[in-house]
């Protein structure tokens, strides 16, 4: 297989010189300690860079929700899936502490950066793991999302393993693959499945059209057991909850606004700039310094296609690349908003070319040339991180800022009477709620669960509170109810029962 994972030559780009570490040291240990030593500044990063007691954000609060015994479950909405309620549930379960939770998944997200580029290990030289590693770690939404409970950036590191491990077995062949890297793809694709079942059928499609092709039988098995055990629990739902799974991607699909040919490229470029969601996605363009990196990452992503193929190696950069453009595809070309967290997948299988493609500048071309390439690709690292904490510090600001808001309003609803156990309803009444300690509902609208009338009913036996943002007008059953005003909302309480 000339041109398979078997056909990289670790050894032959490894030569002298290329090693790091004293003498003596294995240079696989050397390869550990690097992309350890990756994975773990990643790790402290997001403790210093993100504050750790910054408030949970509204998707968060839907799925921390759904494991505490100290808040109400929040409306769980049939584009969801339940691999993050799982995934803090160790925490969450029996603390209410943000910090605490915080840390948690920063120190998790650390450790699963660390085993995804070892998945890798054998395909690729230890710098081009360290860098790939460093590369998407540095990334502003890496950061910021890695201590937030949110699926996409799991779903990013459940690709990783499942490639990675995929391409080992395919190397290895059919007859000789260990259970090690099978075990692998199965555990990525379960991971995948679990945070997003939609996204990780899209990652995995390049992977599943390969193997049928090479007929790799147990890696079939291995991937297609995966994505089915992970996505289990969904489906059932969907049976149990929506009448079948027809109906949920159905309602799934109307909540995204519909799934079509939609050109959304434009939209993820406005949301570059520090937006959580773009939707609807209008404003201006960040400036270009910030949309840079994106435009040059294919760019740059090709480069490591045209070096693979060069070097006879074109199955582990093209597989990832593949993989990378059908996770991208459906939020760039099928839904009508935004969010760059919907990226992170296609990102974390575009760094490992992109920093082959990195080193092959940087070490490549006449000896007269390499310092002045050498140099242009230091000024672009340096470049990619002055941009990205730039934008990552803003977004926390924002970020804390709305969170507090949403606990000052807590509070006065709290100095107004309304008490667990408690309802409110209308604008923002998901995030406000959980602060309060109440519960939510919504008489339409993606997050519909109630009706005017149970609304009504429960006003009699517990307090009710009724939202409404600037601009909105008051629902029709709270037209008479107390009214008062808190920060930019409109606030009105339900008479005693």
């Amino acid at each position: 297989m000339a041109d398979g994972a078997s056909a990289i030559l670790v050894g032959r780009r490894g030569r002298r010189g290329d090693a790091e570490g004293p003498p003596g040291t294995p240079r696989r240990l050397r390869g550990d300690l690097s992309i350890a030593a990756v994975a773990a500044v990643f790790a402290l990063a997001q403790l210093v860079l993100v504050h750790p007691t910054m408030g949970l954000g509204w998707d968060e609060i839907v799925y921390v929700s759904q494991v505490t015994t100290h808040h109400p479950a929040a409306f769980f909405s049939a584009p969801r899936s339940r691999g993050v309620s799982l995934l803090v549930a160790p925490v969450a379960s029996w603390s209410d502490s943000t910090a605490l939770l915080r840390g948690y998944l920063a120190v998790l997200s650390g450790l699963g950066l660390y085993l995804a580029l070892r998945a890798w290990q054998g395909l690729f030289p230890a710098r081009v793991l360290a860098t790939a590693g460093a590369f998407f770690a540095t990334l502003w939404v890496t950061l910021f999302y890695g201590p937030q409970a949110m699926p996409n950036y799991w779903v990013a590191i459940g690709a990783l393993v499942t490639v990675g491990c995929a391409l080992r077995a395919l190397g290895a062949g059919r007859g000789h693959c260990g259970r090690g890297v099978l075990w692998g793809v199965a555990a990525g694709a379960v991971l995948m499945a679990l945070m997003r079942p939609a996204d990780a059928v899209w990652v995995a499609l390049p992977l599943l059209v390969l193997v049928l092709v090479r007929r790799h039988w147990p890696l079939l098995l291995a991937l297609a057991g995966g994505l089915a055990a992970g996505g289990a629990e969904w489906v059932v739902e969907a049976y149990a909850w929506y009448g079948g799974l027809g109906e949920r991607l159905s309602r799934a699909s109307e909540i995204q606004g519909g799934l079509g040919w939609n050109i959304a490229v434009d939209d993820q470029m406005r949301s570059l700039g520090g937006r959580g969601l773009c939707r609807p996605c209008t404003g201006s363009m960040p400036h270009p310094v910030v949309t840079l990196w994106w435009l040059l990452l294919p760019v740059v992503a090709a480069l490591g296609a045209v070096v693979a193929v060069r070097a006879r190696r074109a199955t582990a950069t093209l597989l990832p690349l593949a993989c990378a453009v059908t996770a991208a595809a459906p939020y760039l070309f099928m839904i009508g908003y935004a969010a760059p967290r919907f990226l992170q997948p296609a990102y974390a299988l575009l760094a490992v070319p992109v920093a082959d493609a990195l080193w092959h500048l940087a070490r490549t071309g006449r000896h007269r040339w390499r310092p002045v390439a050498a140099t242009l690709v230091a000024l672009a690292v340096a470049g990619h991180l002055a941009v990205q904490f730039s934008v990552l510090v803003g977004t926390v600001d924002r970020n804390v800022e709305s969170r507090q808001d949403w606990a000052r309003v807590a509070g006065e609803l709290h100095r107004l009477g309304v008490r667990p156990p408690c309802l409110l309803t209308g604008h923002e009444s998901i995030p406000v709620g959980y602060y309060a300690g109440c519960s939510s509902g919504s008489t339409s609208g993606n997050n519909e669960n109630t009706t005017a009338a149970e609304i009504t009913d429960t006003a009699r036996r517990i307090p009710v509170a009724a939202l409404t943002g600037p601009g909105g007008t008051p629902p029709g059953y709270a037209r008479d109810w107390t009214a008062h005003r808190v920060t930019d909302l409109e606030i009105r309480v339900a008479p005693p029962g």
